[in-house]
């Protein structure tokens, strides 16, 4: 070969800007490598001022990948093994990769690590054919064995792939075992529902229920003990639904645009409410709490229902409206333990448009009066998108990449108390990036959080980038990391869940968390989060590292990416008009401001439901 810098059998490289010599048969005893190629002019070569070969690489990872070509030997402790592995497959060293291959799964197994606690393989893909009724464009499938969606209740999970749902539930004697697969819809699922606990009513008490929605429409199951299901329904919202869940026996989907559905189980009814434009939601007891565009908090008893029949409206009640009346875009209701007859106090944190986040409280015999303002923290500077209001903890999210303020909360009772009241804790961001075009999954099944029952710890989930078989699981409270899981088969993470199952039957048992991953390839696999959060304290590492951050953008393309949208208060970024255009209560009859129509119910209901719940125990 021409024109090749060498002596004799001499090869002069430029690899990066410094200079190396070495043999030919050094770098051709490989074949089919980057150098054989190179040597024999199969590849072009670009040469510096002195006609040496010049490579455009880093020559810091070059000189170990020179010296295994010397000597046939590998030092792994003096490398990244990564790092090395990606320049050797460059350089095409087959039997080098083999063995940094092996190093790097030295404490890899497709049996996963300790908190591995199981894998349910891809469902088959055969189907009945769903109703014909629904619009078959909107079956845009780019990926239709991906998971979408994991949700569970009890002792089961609803799986949402894009065009049909599958039930799983688990026993202590035969484990996780597939119970039910809906027929193929003709449309992509967005959200699902599940109820694993169906009480009372026209439904058998080993009943189940399982809801999906698509765009405007709803579909709804029943699922029988033998695993059978059938179809309760078809409704519609008629504007895309953005949240689809259970109030007990109830099925709620709500809308930004002001839409409320109620299917109720002893009616087997369906009803459309219009309310003010919504942007956050919370459950406690019967009751649907609503945060709204207008700055107020409004509440619905879901089980009386429906509750005025002259019109057959729900009764929408105004419990509380923000000072500054900017948008409520995300709600916790905390119902503290009953500590007397009078019952429980009601303590509602939420956040606003503008950033603030304020907690509210009223007590049981004072239920005339409304909720008090109890405490305001003026901490974010960007719209608060999640909020939770637990045992020991205040916790804030706001759209400024997922930024989170935690406080410490004081308790004297149970009740929450003024001294010293609530106290910084700590802050911390969860970056996750979303993929634009979908392929990485949907937004309803990869919220971060927080997960976890309210008087334990609770967690977010991490999954930096929409690509990625890893996910970081992290202490809501101070943002430490409890652990980190990554996919047993090497197939990206789609979706995820943190769901508590309960324990068996045998004294002693408990209820034990786990965080389950639905992945590109259909799969789902999951962790045993009480495991490790029981390991947790032994090590004081928050999220990704700078390294790990780095190592996990290399793998996508930031230009396809996007921080998430805020969720699941985005509606008041919809709404362009004067919030007095946008404070009316619409009716299916007529449409009326909102303020008398509040003003004339509370003249004779105001807060009696309310009082109801007060009296309850939780």
């Amino acid at each position: 070969m021409a024109n090749i810098a060498r002596t004799g059998d001499i090869i002069h490289l430029n690899v990066g800007g410094k200079r190396f010599s070495t043999s030919r048969q050094t770098l051709t005893w490989v074949p089919d490598s980057f150098f054989s190629s190179l040597l024999s002019g199969r590849i072009s070569t670009l040469k510096d001022e002195t006609g040496a070969i010049f490579i455009d690489r880093d020559p810091s990872l070059f000189t170990p990948i020179l010296n295994f070509l010397r000597t046939k030997e590998l030092f792994p402790r003096s490398i990244n093994v990564h790092l090395l592995m990606h320049e050797a497959e460059f350089y095409g060293i087959t039997p080098l990769v083999r063995k940094l291959q092996l190093c790097d799964e030295l404490d890899r197994s497709s049996c996963g690590n300790v908190l591995f606690n199981g894998y349910l393989p891809p469902p088959g893909f055969t189907f009945t054919h769903a109703c014909s009724s629904f619009p078959s464009d909107t079956a845009q499938l780019a990926d239709p064995g991906m998971v979408r969606i994991i949700c569970g209740h009890h002792n089961w999970i609803a799986v949402a792939y894009a065009q049909f749902v599958v039930c799983y539930r688990v026993k202590e004697s035969t484990g996780w075992q597939q119970v039910f697969t809906s027929p193929r819809l003709d449309w992509v699922i967005d959200r699902v529902a599940l109820n694993a606990k169906v009480m009372g009513g026209s439904l058998g008490d080993n009943d189940k229920m399982v809801a999906v929605a698509s765009g405007t429409e709803i579909i709804l199951w029943t699922i029988c003990p033998d695993g059978n299901g059938n179809e309760i329904g078809v409704f519609s919202l008629n504007v895309p639904v953005e949240a689809l869940f259970f109030v007990g026996n109830q099925l709620i989907a709500t809308s930004h645009t002001g839409k409320v559905g109620v299917w109720n189980a002893v009616t087997k009814h369906w009803q459309n409410q219009d309310v003010v434009p919504i942007n956050s939601y919370d459950t406690a007891g019967s009751f649907l709490i609503l945060g709204c565009n207008n700055g107020s908090i409004y509440y619905i008893d879901v089980q009386k229902f429906p509750l005025r029949m002259k019109d057959n409206d729900l009764l929408v009640t105004e419990l509380y409206r923000d000072p500054t009346e900017d948008a409520i875009t995300a709600l916790s209701v905390y119902l503290t333990p009953k500590t007397s007859d009078s019952g429980n106090w009601i303590e509602i944190a939420y956040g606003t448009s503008s950033g603030t986040v304020r907690v509210i409280v009223q007590h049981p015999e004072t239920v005339g009066s409304g909720p008090q303002l109890f405490q305001t923290f003026s901490v974010h500077r960007s719209p608060v998108t999640k909020i939770m209001l637990s045992e020991k903890h205040l916790i804030s999210v706001c759209a400024d990449n997922n930024h989170v303020r935690t406080w410490t909360v004081t308790r004297f009772r149970g009740m929450i108390s003024t001294q010293p009241g609530s106290t910084p804790l700590t802050s911390f961001k969860i970056l996750s990036l979303e993929d634009i075009d979908g392929h990485g999954g949907c937004a309803a099944g990869t919220e971060i959080g927080p997960y976890g029952e309210r008087d334990d710890q609770q967690v977010f989930i991490q999954r930096v980038v929409p690509d990625t078989d890893k996910l970081y699981v992290r202490l809501s409270s101070n943002g430490k990391r409890v652990c980190e899981v990554r996919s047993v088969d090497g197939t990206s993470i789609t979706s995820f869940m943190v769901h508590e199952c309960e324990g068996s039957s045998r004294i002693g048992s408990r209820p034990r968390r786990y965080l389950f991953g639905g992945h590109a390839n259909g799969s789902i696999q999951m962790w045993d989060l009480t495991t490790a959060m029981e390991i947790a304290g032994k090590v004081d590492i928050r999220g990704p590292t700078e390294e790990e951050l780095l190592e996990l953008l290399d793998q996508c393309d930031l230009a396809l990416t996007r921080t998430p949208d805020m969720s699941p208060a985005a509606s008041f970024t919809h709404s362009s008009t004067p919030r007095a255009s946008t404070s009316r209560y619409t009716s299916h009859h007529c449409q009326l401001p909102i303020e008398p129509l509040i003003d004339s119910f509370f003249c004779r209901h105001r807060h009696k439901s309310w009082s109801n719940l007060l009296k309850s125990s939780k």
